[in-house]
């Protein structure tokens, strides 16, 4: 993982573990934002190094193309981790924000993919069409 995703993954991390009166109300939205930032760039990065060209469409399309490129499990974290948290990126009348519990699960599941992600070439299927298993 690079140091700009590992930059912000930990300030997701902080901002769930400290609390401070100036951000109560905004953390939520703000650890999310962050996660999500450092899936996107990670997913960038993972492109131009497998598949350029990938990187310049939309975020969803990118998590669509995914499972070609690795893990069906990898790439469906990815996926509900960026769903999840584009959700609770942005304010919805008469919804909850999402707790600290959730927002854990989702930095740990981007942490997970990024990890994934940071190698020089993603993982590539055998002679009948199958991946390595994700490391846990």
């Amino acid at each position: 993982m690079t140091s700009d995703h590992s930059t912000l993954v930990k300030a997701a991390r902080d901002l769930l573990l400290y609390s401070d009166p100036e951000t109560a109300g905004l953390w939520p939205r703000a650890a999310a934002l962050l996660a999500r930032q450092a899936l996107e760039i990670g997913l960038d990065e993972f492109w131009v190094g497998n598949a350029p060209g990938v990187q310049k469409a939309s975020a969803r399309a990118q998590l669509l193309c995914l499972p070609t490129y690795m893990d069906a499990l990898t790439a469906r974290k990815a996926d509900h981790a960026w769903e999840a948290l584009s959700r609770a990126c942005h304010h919805h009348p008469y919804e909850l924000a999402p707790t600290a519990a959730e927002l854990y699960s989702w930095i740990e599941d981007v942490d997970q993919v990024l990890q994934r992600t940071s190698g020089d070439r993603a993982d590539r299927p055998d002679a009948k069409g199958h991946y390595p298993p994700a490391a846990s």
